[in-house]
């Protein structure tokens, strides 16, 4: 018969494994939405291809995972119960967000509900480790969206500069192959970012539970939540897709190369700093910067604030999800 240990950590792996799942879908169109939006990839073409390369960065470090698993909340210090509603919290909030088609951040739901479920079951704010989460979460949360608009205006601004003397038509041929391979980079550093997320929590159940003394990403977690995130990304959003490659800016493809590029190498960046971003703020700012290069009104404010609104309010949502679910479990 299986102990109950083993009961909480199944939950759990299923769990993070559907959290996983629903991040590809929700989150696959930080990776196309552009490349749809300029038709240079069909939808199925695009999702098939970010689905691929969303698997295979899901293997390049395993940094990020340690600062979720380890780095917030010691795992030591919390039950199986915690981390099955920071799970619950995280997942609920990207339904509803994914339901209302707005582009929120899985990182930060994830992160919103662990912080919420632990203090809940502790009682007290002392169990989370406020100078990592200030240095590696909430300082992102500010500076990535400002790198990703500054680094998307500069990068579409040079591209105009260089090719001012050039065809439209012969732009467009050229940058239509480009920004295959830029979606090819943003699917990839997406993979490398986002994917560890999961790792990192089913690694700290492992902890919690006592299956292994000390913190690591076993083989199966990462090939395990890499084919959950490719599988969630093929299942695709179209919904979010809509929204930031049509509704925020018109795009061509020297854009959607801008975009890319931009986010992909700022997500890069922040994968080598153990920094859990959210994908989403960057990809997002990104549009926004590329848009304002060419005029202000060029990006479609009114949405954009929407989607601000839905930033700030998704680690404090998820967070308050999660501690009222764990307040449920401490009287059952």
């Amino acid at each position: 018969m299986l102990s109950s240990a083993m009961i909480y950590l199944a939950v759990i792996v299923v769990l993070a494994l559907a959290f996983d799942l629903i991040n590809g879908f929700h989150d696959c169109a930080n990776a196309i939405a552009t490349t749809v939006s300029t038709r240079v990839m069909t939808m199925q073409q695009a999702i098939l291809m970010s689905a691929a390369f969303n698997f295979i960065g899901a293997f390049m470090s395993t940094a990020v995972a340690k600062t979720i698993g380890n780095g917030l909340v010691n795992p030591v210090h919390i039950s199986s119960e915690v981390i099955i509603a920071a799970l619950v919290g995280a997942i609920a909030w990207n339904l509803i967000t994914w339901y209302l088609a707005i582009p929120s951040s899985s990182s930060h739901a994830l992160i919103g509900g662990l912080l919420g479920a632990a203090i809940s079951f502790s009682g007290t704010f002392v169990i989370v480790n406020w100078l990592n989460f200030f240095w590696k979460v909430a300082l992102w949360i500010f500076l990535s969206p400002v790198i990703g608009f500054i680094i998307g205006y500069l990068m579409m601004t040079l591209l105009n500069w260089l090719l001012i003397k050039t065809r439209p038509s012969l732009v467009t041929a050229i940058f239509s192959k480009l920004q295959i391979v830029s979606a090819m980079l943003m699917a990839l550093n997406h993979g490398g970012n986002d994917a560890q997320k999961s790792m990192g929590i089913i690694a700290m159940a492992l902890v919690s539970g006592g299956m292994i003394s000390q913190f690591t990403i076993p083989t199966w977690v990462k090939v395990s939540c890499a084919l959950a995130m490719a599988i969630g990304t093929g299942i695709g959003g179209k919904k979010i897709i809509k929204t930031m490659g049509t509704n925020m800016a018109k795009l061509a493809p020297v854009n959607g190369f801008a975009a890319e590029t931009s986010a992909a190498g700022i997500i890069f960046a922040a994968t080598m700093l153990h920094a859990p971003v959210s994908t989403t703020h960057i990809i997002s700012t990104a549009i926004m910067g590329v848009a304002a290069s060419k005029r202000i009104t060029a990006v479609k404010w009114v949405l954009a604030k929407d989607i601000v609104t839905a930033w700030i309010l998704t680690i404090p949502a998820s967070a308050l999800i999660a501690a009222a679910i764990m307040f449920v479990f401490k009287f059952i």
